[in-house]
């Protein structure tokens, strides 16, 4: 099967730096202002995406800033032309039809660029300390699922009557409807079973964490081989990049962000502790030593510029579609990116067109 097209976006800086939080080559900075100088610049380089994570207060340490994500979504989707807004959720945050009627919203605002990520949460203290509550996992995800089956229709213009365990809704239709497609993307994130079976059918993306390539392989098989409706289903890789002229260089910055990070160990500890025990996520991320959230340089995208070049390539080959991508210091190695290794994967992926007629 011919590989997907390759799409390259970048995480969104809202809760600031991603490997280490002390770094005197990146100040901490999670605001308005950085992302959205960061997301237009990113635009211009040629990214094809964002996702922007929703917290409400700083998963990492609480009393850092945090960036709200769907007032910044929509404040992107105005102030760029090209680039696709992903805008995370978490479903508890928000009553279902209040959201798909945000969410249409900036559909309009964006002119078709807008998507939901929809992700079950693993911050304990974001939801207990609201009163919200922290249900059990799989819980959270039933819950989801009811969610999304009142937002998908209602995305789509459709009138809905829904009586379910969560939610009552009666002879509901959302105007005005998309004018731009049937209804805003949605990526799935989370790769428990429930997370992988709601991928499979109801999303239209699922988010893998970075991990090593033969890990991420299995996962595409197991999804991708259960029965679906609609339109295949398509998949997203996070990963930390560090590319250098040589891979030399490349593990010394990546050692480098390593002793950076050890300085965060007491935060880390609290995330650790705050973090759903059963989240699959925290798991797959003690498995490997990496910097970066999301599996972070466990994806292997360490290495000279053709080296990351090649595992890219690879990785689409083996189904992944859209790589979201982070960096450290983030702006200056997101421009070494599009100079350096955009370019060699456009040239490889050529190649293999060229090679396949």
């Amino acid at each position: 099967m011919t590989p997907p097209p390759i799409r390259f976006g970048i995480w969104a800086l809202v809760h600031g730096s991603r490997a280490a939080l002390r770094d005197p080559d990146e100040p901490y900075d999670a605001s308005w202002d950085r992302n959205r100088r960061l997301i237009q610049e990113a635009e211009a380089l040629g990214f094809d995406s964002t996702l922007v994570a929703q917290h409400t207060i700083n998963p990492h340490h609480a009393p850092q800033d945090q960036l709200e994500a769907w007032t910044a979504a929509a404040a992107l989707a105005a102030l760029t032309e090209r680039i696709e807004i992903i805008a995370a959720i978490k479903p508890y945050l928000y009553h279902p039809v209040v959201l798909a009627k945000m969410a249409l919203g900036i559909e309009h605002i964006s002119r078709g660029r807008f998507a939901i990520n929809l992700v079950n949460a693993w911050n304990r203290p974001e939801l207990e300390k609201a009163g919200i509550g922290f249900a059990e996992h799989d819980e959270r995800y039933t819950y989801g699922r009811e969610w999304l089956s009142v937002v998908e229709p209602l995305m789509r213009g459709r009138t809905l009557n829904h009586d379910g365990a969560n939610f009552q809704v009666t002879d509901y239709t959302l105007r005005p409807a998309d004018p731009y497609r049937a209804r805003p993307r949605i990526y799935i994130g989370g790769e428990s079973e429930p997370a992988r079976a709601l991928a499979a059918d109801m999303g239209d993306v699922w988010f893998i964490n970075g991990q090593p390539i033969e890990d991420v392989t299995a996962l595409i098989n197991d999804v991708a081989a259960r029965p679906r409706t609609g339109p295949r289903l398509r998949f997203g890789l996070s990963a930390f990049v560090i590319a250098r002229a040589t891979e030399a260089e490349a593990h010394a910055h990546h050692m480098h962000l390593f002793a950076l990070a050890s300085r965060d160990i007491e935060i880390r500890m609290v995330q650790h502790a705050n973090t759903d025990p059963k989240s699959v996520m925290a798991a797959t991320m003690r498995r490997t030593p990496r910097v970066g959230s999301n599996g972070g340089t466990a994806a292997g995208l360490v290495g000279s510029y053709d080296q990351v070049a090649e595992r890219i390539v690879a990785f689409n080959q083996a189904g992944i579609e859209t790589f979201m991508l982070q960096y450290q210091p983030f702006e200056a190695e997101m421009r070494r990116f599009a100079h350096e290794v955009m370019p060699r994967v456009r040239r490889l992926t050529g190649a293999a067109e060229r090679a396949a007629e």
